[in-house]
């Protein structure tokens, strides 16, 4: 059984601890579980909050619109 771990393990990663792409390997395996994730709730909430503050952003920076200036 050792020697089939042994045989497993890439050269000079057994007892080292985490390959140094394990971080990236991570966040992209968390990504694709959120996207396909059941759990439709927080998923939405997340979509509907950056997309709430994305138009936040372009009402306030895309718009020539002065809403506070006088009516003639």
């Amino acid at each position: 059984l050792a020697r089939a771990a042994a045989m497993a393990a890439p050269a000079g990663t057994a007892g080292t601890g985490p390959a140094p792409s394990s971080g990236v390997r991570a966040w992209v395996r968390s990504a694709f579980r959120f996207a396909t994730d059941r759990n439709d709730f927080r998923r939405n909430l997340l979509v509907n909050l950056g997309l709430f503050a994305a138009g936040v952003w372009v009402a306030r920076n895309l718009t020539d619109i002065d809403l506070m200036a006088p009516q003639p």
